[in-house]
């Protein structure tokens, strides 16, 4: 799943894909690159952000989605809460919406139904404004365990089928290193009714804590380290901003459990 901000001030390539011809220029070098999904966001979810008004993110995506559309056939994602976002967003053609918090807002879930899109929901403690002043959990992989399991539940109650949902358990919302740490050792292990696991490291702060060392090559490392290690695991879907070389770790991962041989 390759990253394709259209916004301002996201932490890593927030300003760069501002426009439409810009970002559809960069979804389509992701695809070369290897990219299987695209996911497109106009709403910062960083550490610290503070919420967009609806017609604002409204009008940073969808003619994104719909110039996407109209150039490729490629699984189109779109990383929103909103309700209305989701219902322009289907209607333009993404397939999938990525809701960072577990489509628990109002109408997003009915949304979603609505539009038979697929869904993946994610683990958040917290919002983002607050959600890294000081995460606490007894145990992290019971308690991100337990909502995802409540939020896929809630999902087929009100009538999606499971085929059409992902579970993510959101690595760094509301997670300190040690809790990020722990979720990345048991990935493996996640089991929410045998969903597809997506896991979004790229770029994060929790490597240049790790590392004691905050440039932008010490993320890319870790988070090529993690794509090796979770592609390893099973997990389904991978979210990066550097494709090329993630969908390289992806390769060489699968090829040594012998899931992709070669030659």
């Amino acid at each position: 799943m390759g990253v394709l901000n259209v916004t301002p001030d996201s932490f890593s390539d927030g300003g760069r894909y501002t426009t439409r011809d810009t970002a559809v220029a960069r979804a389509l070098e992701m695809i070369d690159n290897g990219a299987r999904i695209i996911d497109i966001g106009g709403e910062s979810t960083r550490p610290g952000a503070t919420p967009v008004p609806v017609e604002e993110e409204l009008a940073r995506v969808v003619p994104v989605v719909e110039a996407l559309r109209e150039t490729s056939d490629v699984f189109i994602s779109v990383d929103t809460s909103q309700a209305e976002v989701i219902r322009a967003s289907c209607a333009a053609g993404a397939d999938m919406i990525n809701d960072v918090r577990g489509l628990a807002e109002d109408g997003a879930l009915a949304a979603v139904i609505e539009a038979d899109a697929a869904a993946c929901v994610m683990h958040m403690q917290g919002r983002p404004a607050t959600m890294q002043a000081e995460p606490r959990y007894a145990d992290v992989i019971g308690e991100v365990s337990a909502y995802l399991h409540e939020r896929v539940a809630a999902c087929r109650a009100a009538g999606m089928t499971l085929e059409r949902l992902v579970v993510d358990p959101g690595f760094g919302f509301g997670k300190s290193l040690a809790h990020n740490l722990d979720l990345l050792r048991a990935i493996g292990e996640l089991d929410i009714e045998g969903r597809p696991v997506l896991m979004g490291v790229s770029r994060k702060s929790m490597f240049a804590k790790l590392f004691e060392s905050d440039d932008m090559g010490s993320r890319i490392n870790g988070s090529l380290g993690a794509a090796f290690w979770a592609a390893q695991r099973g997990v389904s879907i991978i979210r990066c901003h550097d494709v090329r070389e993630t969908a390289q770790m992806v390769r060489l991962a699968r090829a040594i459990v012998a899931d992709d041989p070669v030659g």
